[in-house]
């Protein structure tokens, strides 16, 4: 086998040109598999990231209310108690949970919130909101309103509001102007605009405004409890399984991210499709150009293979020659595409939350070893027809023309 692969190594070097030629076509469509491997994660990373990077990956609320039998009822059905509508869900026990969701690996931000409705009034304009109150130290264990902060910081005192961009143009307001907040609850506070954020988010930015936790319990009339917790990830792809492993750990309802986005997912799905068929073209182009020149080697070189026939040497040693020239070629090919890849996407800062990127690319999702293996892989059935065909020559025919 090593006499062989010396003999491989002297065919390629014998024919620079045309070797040089091959390598490069490989190298080229390396880099192509690269590119595009980098493009499609960067894109549907960037994708998800604007989509849901900035808002909780997990939500906990409290487990459905189960309905059960009124006292003395036992012998009637459809018979059930069932809680005033006034009454609002909380978690019980919330507050002892947040250090074991903090220690929780793969946990990035915890934020207990109370949440409700009110109106927002300026003067006579009005605006129906959904309140969030949330605890000032946590502000920005979700959201990232340090960097979309358009107006003002993100400071959360007493009597002091949070609102997106959107919704302070709808009032005409801007920073440390007042405004009255009615809530659902018929309690009024009048709140001073501490900072103007704008996330991308339509609903968010015209709809949601934050305020803090003791406000939030004085407007809405709860003195103890939380509405739901919201949880961030370290790795949004793991939002599903998390989402069970905190509903094992809690006891609460736990839903995720993906189940309020289907439409992003099959979206992501079908462009993951399309970016493995361009791949899958690029190989195929790849196997074809190597399949070709090694054809043609064989044809060239058949008189020296007819003269290594007729010394002895075996149909399984000249098809090992002509199997090694494609792997050396794919192996030569694959490694030059890759680093050149490597080389030049890691100088493209990869797509991060609060970051509009110069391209979508995403350089660690290159997939260079798969590159290098899959391009060796074929580069070795793309020698194999060429390698059959140099085994089969006849000695005596070849010798004798």
């Amino acid at each position: 086998m090593l006499y062989a692969a010396k003999l491989a190594w002297r065919y390629l070097a014998s024919s620079r040109g045309q070797t040089a030629l091959l390598i490069a076509g490989v190298a080229l469509g390396v880099f192509f598999f690269v590119f595009i491997s980098a493009l499609i994660g960067g894109l549907g990373q960037y994708l998800v990231q604007r989509t849901v990077g900035e808002i909780s990956h997990v939500t906990l609320t409290p487990p459905p209310a189960e309905a059960r039998l009124l006292p003395g009822t036992e012998g009637l059905s459809l018979t059930v108690a069932q809680a005033e509508t006034a009454q609002r869900e909380l978690l019980a026990g919330a507050e002892a949970l947040i250090p074991v969701l903090d220690a929780t690996p793969g946990v990035k931000g915890v934020s207990p919130q109370i949440i409700g409705n009110g109106i927002l009034m300026r003067g006579q304009a009005r605006a129906a909101v959904s309140v969030t109150g949330i605890e000032p130290q946590r502000v920005l264990d979700i959201a990232n309103f340090g960097a979309r902060l358009v107006e003002g910081n993100a400071i959360l005192g007493s009597n002091r509001v949070l609102i997106g961009k959107a919704l302070a143009e709808d009032l005409k307001v801007s920073v440390g102007q007042i405004l009255r907040l009615q809530s659902d609850r018929g309690q009024e506070r009048a709140l001073q605009i501490t900072g103007i954020y704008e996330l991308g988010v339509e609903g968010v930015d015209r709809r949601s405004i934050f305020i803090s936790q003791p406000t939030a319990r004085t407007l809405f009339a709860i003195p103890q409890g939380i509405s739901r917790i919201e949880v961030s990830l370290e790795d949004l792809s793991q939002a599903d399984r998390m989402a069970e492993r905190l509903a094992a750990l809690t006891g609460y309802r736990a839903e995720s991210w993906t189940s309020g986005n289907a439409q992003l997912l099959d979206g992501l799905k079908a462009q993951e499709r399309s970016g493995d068929m361009i791949k899958g073209f690029s190989l195929v182009t790849i196997v074809i150009g190597v399949a070709s020149a090694m054809l043609v080697n064989t044809y060239r070189r058949s008189s020296e293979i007819g003269i290594m026939r007729a010394t002895g040497a075996r149909r399984g040693f000249v098809l090992a020659v002509f199997i090694l020239q494609g792997a050396l070629i794919g192996l030569c090919g694959g490694a030059l595409g890759a680093g050149l890849g490597f080389a030049i996407l890691s100088h493209i800062p990869p797509p991060e939350i609060g970051v509009t990127p110069v391209m979508p690319v995403d350089y660690r999702q290159g997939a260079y070893g798969m590159a290098l293996l899959l391009t060796t892989i074929g580069a070795v059935l793309a020698s194999l027809l060429p390698a059959r065909a140099a085994s089969k020559i006849d000695p005596v025919k070849v010798i004798g023309q």
